[in-house]
This record gives C-alpha cells, structure tokens and sequence, in this order.
C-alpha cells in the first residue's frame, strides 16, 4: 500500500509540471496558413507577417493590420483598413502551444470574455 501511494504520488509530481513547447519567438515573422470552416466549408486564409504588420489573403481579398506585441507569445491585431464596426475592434492573440510546424492559439476580441482557438501551419 505504502508503495502505491508513493507512486501515484510521483506520477501526479511529474505530469504536473509539464509545460507545453512555446517557441514564441520562432512565430513572429513568416508565411502562415489558418484553415476553418464557413458555412460547412474548408475555407483558407494566408497571411505574412512581419513583426509589426501582417498581411491577410482571403478569397482573393488583402486586408492589412498592425502587430502590437504584448509580450513574446501574446500580441494584438489592429486592421488598419476597416469597412465597418466589427472590423475596427482589435484582437488578442494569444499563442499556446508549438511546434516544429506551426502553433496553437487563443483569440477574441479586445475587452470580450468569449475566446475561440486555432491552429496556424507555417508555409515559410
């Protein structure tokens, strides 16, 4: 029993101190794609990015906004161009998880409680 106890004890030390890969920093400029479903299809959006400025490519559309970095992992989206309301918000992006193919993240509008998550694929 009193080995048991010492195990599960040491099985719950370790998986609690594991921490997801966060190579931030490898995320801050490149090509990137970010795939979703719209009306039930796979739609794609492309976007370049700098590190201040990021350029987005859908259906045939560009669309510019400012990169603000809050810290290595987390920044905000500013659309420098907006056509309507909901377009001039910004939103907080915040980066999760990576690896050696792209990253996870978390996003929602600036000063909204409700976040949706995502997962980017670096092209360059």
């Amino acid at each position: 029993m009193k080995k048991l106890l010492v195990f599960c004890s040491l099985v719950f030390i370790f998986s609690g101190c594991f921490q997801p890969e966060r190579n931030c920093i490898d995320y801050k400029t490149g090509t990137f794609e970010y795939k979703t479903y719209l009306n039930g299809e796979l739609a794609t959006s492309t976007f370049i990015r700098n590190d201040s400025i990021e350029i987005d490519k859908f259906q045939g559309k560009s669309d510019t906004s400012s990169v603000r970095w809050i810290n290595d992992c987390e920044y905000i989206l500013r659309n420098l161009n907006p056509n309507s309301m909901a377009e001039e918000k910004p939103i907080h992006i915040k980066i999760l998880t990576t690896n050696k193919d792209g990253y996870t993240f978390e996003y929602g509008i600036v000063g909204q409680d409700k976040k949706q998550r995502g997962s980017v694929n670096r092209v360059r």
